[in-house]
């Protein structure tokens, strides 16, 4: 890793214990009446989100600022059409698809290959007390591929587990038709997107996804996943 890139890291994690969620970059969106659609969106915030909390597997609820930014969600995708809705086991990824698709006819389903990143001893501290205690190695655990915390995941894990998930989803839409939504966490979102968009692993690492007011979309035909191209700058 050359220093740029890890100036990049560095400047992400601080943005992000600034503002969660916060970007301006756009999600990728593309439809098809013809095939089927997968709709990726992250959970609304958490009380670890406010609290700057490495949430990991902690079942962290949903404060009532991020319903509201899922009801801005739920009327993005108020249109859509969508038969399956695809969860990890934590309340604040049920919760988020749930109001979402209010309204809808939706078969939900939990799959923990897509729960958040384990943190490991590191879940349920401080994010800012950690940075302050050990910089460098705040950094690595929140932004490095295969830095891992104690008894947690690194990136490089996750990204086994979202891998595998992806392609059982794409053979599985391809099979049955169904268009399927995605209930992420900030760190199972960004490797679903690093399968589907082909980016560079630099940009994944760096990657900032919204709390709970937008998605991400992909058509997949019977010989790939279409995806629109947006700036990753």
């Amino acid at each position: 890793m050359n220093t740029d890139e890890v100036v990049r890291l560095t400047v992400s994690a601080l943005k992000s214990l600034i503002k969660p969620g916060g970007t301006k970059k756009k999600l990728p969106k593309i439809e098809s009446k013809k095939y089927p659609e997968i709709y990726v969106f992250r959970h609304g915030e958490t009380f670890d989100n406010r609290n700057r909390v490495f949430s990991g597997w902690r079942d962290s609820k949903i404060t009532e600022v991020g319903k509201k930014q899922v009801k801005v969600l739920a009327e993005k995708l108020r249109e859509k059409e969508i038969d399956v809705c695809i969860t990890s086991r934590l309340s604040r990824s049920i919760d988020t698809a749930k109001i979402a698709l209010k309204g809808k006819k939706v078969r939900f389903e939990i799959d923990d290959r897509v729960i958040e990143r384990d943190y490991g001893k590191l879940s349920g501290t401080s994010k800012i007390k950690n940075l302050e205690n050990d910089p460098v190695k705040a950094v690595k655990y929140r932004r490095f591929y295969d830095f891992t915390p104690p008894k947690g995941e690194s990136m490089k894990m996750v990204q086994k587990r979202v891998f595998e998930f992806c392609g059982e989803l794409v053979k599985r839409v391809r099979k049955t038709g169904e268009n399927v939504a995605i209930s992420c966490h900030g760190n199972s979102m960004k490797m679903v997107r690093y399968y589907f968009e082909k980016l560079k692993l630099i940009d994944v690492l760096v990657q900032e996804n919204p709390l709970g007011t937008d998605y991400a979309e992909y058509v997949v035909t019977f010989k790939e996943v279409k995806v629109k191209a947006v700036s990753h700058i």
